[in-house]
């Protein structure tokens, strides 16, 4: 199998290359800059000038089965962007359609593509978790980005015969992880005395290993194409046991101090601090039924083992 990688230099995308490499696939690395030194195996790189409407993919394309693409504007806490929504749009939906366009047109048999839990939403309840099928309902321009890229998709994959598989993944934590993760093993890691012993959320979490590995089957599974997929690890925890669990994985004791949500919350308001407060206190969970009943897919980590490799 000849597959193309978009954002094979990130985050996901590098660890993504040596699951298929170690699979025996044939690999081209799309990426932005030359900062990857080697590819494994036989992977071959290939520098893009940016995922807009310009980027030319058809010499890049030519001869490939699958394309993965994982390559974003990605979602940030503090966007400088003039107009944010138009910003992610410029890639997220107008660079991504190009790319499927072209897929298509050069004979690209599965288009898998990276999209995000944001086009659920940002919160469930801890008993009634995101699935599949809910009706999208994004809050921000990223998560919006994304819906618009999926329904573009959706459109030319109809049109074209195309296979599509989109992924929703949720927060992704693994060695190299930055954002909202990074800040937390932050804290744990100066020995700060923290206000959250007593949160009775749950959030789900997937680690970069168990991501890879569904990524991988879907690129191949025939059971995959023209489906939906959220994912996880499977267990999901309260803000205050993932914090204990990280400091475990990280030999260090987490110093929580059990103060009543409602304070918390309170203070968060208080302080303009109320973005911060529902991702600490509010739940988001995912069902990944369906990725076992019609992938045979579960989480070949746990949660701990995830952690302890993060951190290792």
């Amino acid at each position: 199998m000849i597959i193309t990688v978009t954002g094979a230099n990130g985050f996901i995308g590098s660890h993504l290359l040596g699951v298929l490499s170690a699979s025996g696939h044939r690999l081209t690395a799309v990426m932005r800059s030359t900062g990857m030194e080697s590819c494994p195996g036989d992977c071959i790189r290939k520098i893009i000038d940016g995922l807009d409407t310009h980027q030319n993919w058809r010499e890049i394309l030519k001869g490939q089965d699958i394309v993965i693409h994982c390559a974003a504007r990605v979602h940030m806490m503090q966007d400088n962007a003039e107009d944010p929504l138009k910003a992610f749009r410029q890639v997220n939906v107008e660079g991504t359609l190009n790319l499927a366009r072209q897929a298509a047109e050069a004979g690209v048999r599965r288009f898998v593509f990276l999209s995000s839990i944001k086009v659920n939403g940002e919160k469930t309840t801890r008993f009634a978790p995101f699935k599949p099928d809910d009706i999208p309902f994004p809050q921000d321009p990223y998560g919006i980005s994304k819906m618009e890229a999926e329904k573009g998709l959706w459109e030319i994959a109809s049109a074209t015969g195309m296979e599509l598989v989109i992924i929703r993944p949720v927060l992704v934590y693994g060695s190299g992880v930055k954002g909202n993760f990074r800040k937390m093993a932050l804290w744990l890691e100066k020995g700060l005395p923290l206000p959250l012993g007593s949160i009775k959320n749950l959030r789900s979490m997937i680690s970069l290993e168990n991501l890879t590995d569904f990524i991988s089957l879907c690129a191949e599974h025939p059971a995959a194409a023209n489906e939906v997929f959220l994912v996880s690890d499977g267990e999901d925890l309260s803000t205050t046991d993932l914090l204990r669990s990280t400091g475990k994985a990280m030999g260090k004791t987490a110093r929580l101090i059990p103060v009543p949500e409602s304070w918390l919350y309170f203070c968060a308001v208080l302080t303009g601090k109320k973005k911060m407060a529902h991702r600490l206190l509010g739940s988001l969970r995912v069902d990944i039924g369906k990725n076992k009943e019609l992938l045979g897919w579960t989480p070949p980590l746990s949660v701990e083992e995830g952690l302890r490799r993060c951190f290792r």
